[in-house]
């Protein structure tokens, strides 16, 4: 029976114990990894033999490939993206071509991962840019105004689902206040809830129906003052599920950042108790994993159900990458 959990790998090929676990534990997903990828040949072998071992043909491969600061795959085999930020700058003096642009490239950052057979990208990140916050989020965000972000994440959503590829919202229900990064450490928002619900919320109540979305591991005080959002039923209930209304897959971020503190085992059950659908688990680590699969169920019938639907969006328009490279150019030089 399938895990509800997103499992990363040390290297480029796989280990026999890595194919071991992954063979008997059969986790729903992959994420790939900068320290994964070597080229387009390594990258698809990798990707193929993961889903050979699980033995699932439309088994999920996700990359975080958002442009800029992070993109797990580089040049010289793929090209240098633009960070998020570009596009908002540019939508700041004309929304239809800020709007085009977004989407140009998520075309073609699409293109390059259906090519390797990567088939979910956690973008977009839909978090506001917030004068004081942390760096963390900084020019990954498409703007400040929620309504542009909105907007724009949309543009980008849905050319990715058009190209073949899953969209993960992130970091619902927001990161972009926080005054530390989570790589690190623990962030603390205080924002009131009306403050939240006509700031930060917007961009991803304007997504909610989108497929996927990522969980933050963020406290929000106005609704849980102990617990991130990837552990509190709370807020999964209240803010997630309700004010925003997403209905989709919700994946918590990865369990092994330094906000979330306690055994892996525990965390990845405790997440997928409060109402994520799946956890992630990134860095490879052979026993971490290992205590993971001892600590979870199996995917229940609602999850299964979120997967299939957002699965039957995925479109296939081809495009061709030279003309929306050199339109792009153009966007970008305007």
């Amino acid at each position: 029976m399938t895990l509800p959990i997103i499992f990363g790998c040390a290297g480029t090929v796989f280990t026999a114990d890595e194919r071991e676990l992954f063979r008997r534990a059969d986790p729903l997903g992959f994420i790939l990894f900068a320290r994964n990828c070597a080229d387009p040949g390594q990258i698809r072998a990798l990707v193929d033999d993961f889903r050979a071992t699980v033995g699932r043909a439309d088994a999920p491969v996700l990359i975080d490939q958002e442009g800029g600061r992070v993109q797990r795959l580089q040049p010289p085999h793929w090209r240098a993206a633009p960070p998020p930020a570009r596009f908002g700058m540019i939508a700041t003096q004309d929304r239809a071509l800020g709007r085009e642009g977004a989407a140009l490239n998520a075309r073609l950052i699409a293109a390059e991962l259906a090519d390797l057979g990567i088939d979910v990208d956690c973008v977009p990140c839909v978090d506001l840019r917030l004068p004081g916050a942390h760096h963390v989020i900084g020019d990954r965000a498409l703007g400040e105004d929620p309504e542009l972000v909105a907007e724009m994440g949309r543009a980008v959503a849905e050319a990715f689902l058009a190209g073949g590829v899953l969209p993960v919202v992130k970091h619902i229900p927001g990161h972009g206040r926080a005054l530390a990064d989570s790589h690190h450490e623990l962030p603390v928002v205080t924002a009131s809830a009306a403050e939240l619900e006509r700031t930060d919320f917007v961009p991803f109540r304007a997504l909610a129906d989108m497929p996927w979305a990522m969980t933050a591991h963020v406290v929000y005080t106005a609704y849980d003052d102990t617990k991130p959002a990837t552990l509190s039923r709370r807020v999964i209930d209240r803010v997630i599920r309700g004010h925003i209304g997403f209905d989709g897959v919700l994946l918590s971020d990865d369990l092994n950042m330094k906000a979330l503190d306690g055994d892996l085992g525990e965390l990845a059950a405790a997440s997928l108790a409060v109402g994520c659908d799946l956890a992630m688990h990134c860095n490879g680590d052979l026993g971490e994993m290992t205590r993971i699969v001892a600590a979870i169920k199996p995917i229940g019938p609602k999850t299964q159900a979120r997967l299939d639907a957002g699965r039957a969006r995925l479109g296939g328009l081809p495009i061709d990458r030279q003309v929306a490279a050199t339109r792009l150019t153009e966007i970008l030089a305007a």
